[in-house]
């Protein structure tokens, strides 16, 4: 088991900002195993609708799984009520399926970690939904993944409430940078997603490549 257990660990970092016109998140792009790099192309920024975004952390399988079951339960709820989910509810209902998915039997552990970012007719929110499910609404900045003690120290130091999301862009790429630097787990690359009145929109996606050139 133990020998399982190192092969499922996952290492990232992800970021969410609160900015006086939207919200930035950003992830990098390497995905591990085992102690080996698995994939430098990783898109764990993904978008669930026009309104919503979500970070990807953990085991990538849980992971991918629980976005396909959101972005359905929300194209569902839509349809029943007539109207799209608020981003409260659908950080709720993410966060009720991250709680059964930890604590349902398997030999490998079900670790999901998300950031959910929206948009909705009372304003924009980030929501902090953690592996055991609980659900915490994000006022100013957050960051997950094994590089996050890195991010947290620029993030910090450098935020303040009335940054906008151009800067947003800024601070959010200079804090996966850090991770980038000190972090074995996270590298290879940054995607950053915006949401604001227009909705959500990826403004950066770069690789960044390690071989050397003669």
């Amino acid at each position: 088991m133990e020998n399982l257990t190192n092969q499922v660990k996952k290492g990232t970092t992800t970021v969410g900002l609160v900015c006086k016109d939207g919200l930035v998140l950003a992830a990098d792009m390497r995905a591990t195993a085992g102690g080996l790099i698995v994939t430098k192309t990783t898109d764990k920024v993904i978008k669930i609708n026009d309104d919503i975004v979500v970070t990807l952390a953990g085991t990538v399988s849980d992971a991918q799984l629980l976005v396909k079951l959101i972005r359905a339960e929300l194209k569902l709820r839509q349809v029943r009520l007539g109207r799209r989910s608020t981003v409260k509810e659908a950080a709720n209902m993410l966060g009720n399926m991250v709680y059964e998915n930890i604590r349902r039997m398997s030999m490998i552990p079900g670790i999901a970690h998300f950031l959910l970012g929206g948009r909705d007719d009372t304003g924009f929110y980030v929501y902090d939904i953690y592996p055991d499910g609980s659900v915490t609404l994000i006022e100013d900045y957050i960051s997950s993944g094994s590089g996050s003690v890195m991010a947290f120290g620029v993030l910090e130091t450098l935020y303040n409430k009335e940054i906008d999301t151009t800067a947003g862009v800024k601070l959010a790429t200079q804090s996966i940078n850090a991770a980038l630097q000190r972090d074995t787990a996270t590298g290879n690359g940054i995607n950053v997603f915006t949401v604001t009145d227009k909705g959500v929109e990826r403004v950066k996606r770069e690789e960044l490549s390690m071989k050397l050139t003669e």
